[in-house]
């Protein structure tokens, strides 16, 4: 298969990721740490090949992660891990909804969400 063929390849594990519901790079997206014109050329990654950023999932929906070590959110402010994992999880819960709306990529991140009437 040609590389073009490949979709998005996981720099961490080598598999392909497969869908934008697991991925580390569109949730980096949707909370906004990614511009929309890098999406095509920034490196991929699976969730849970990203643990310190995936433990801050917080939702039945995502089996949890741990992290050892100085990145253990176990070892931060509690407060900041608090606004992190309300932040991560609502952008991780966009991205599982995302393409079922029908919605532009443009619209994916939370802020444009929160800038919509009666948005959470």
């Amino acid at each position: 298969m040609a590389k073009c063929d490949l979709g998005y390849i996981c720099e961490v594990c080598g598999m392909e990721v497969e869908d934008i519901t697991g991925s580390d790079l569109y949730l980096r997206y949707v909370l906004g740490e990614v511009e929309a014109r890098f999406l095509m050329t920034a490196k991929e990654r699976h969730l849970r090949c990203n643990p310190v950023a995936a433990q801050f999932i917080n939702d039945p929906g995502f089996e949890p992660i741990s992290v050892e070590g100085p990145f253990d959110k176990r070892n931060l402010d509690p407060a900041e891990v608090a606004q992190r994992e309300e932040r991560t999880t609502r952008a991780w819960r966009r991205l599982q909804e995302v393409r079922s709306l029908g919605l532009p990529i443009s619209d994916y991140p939370l802020d444009r969400m929160d800038d919509e009437p009666g948005a959470r």
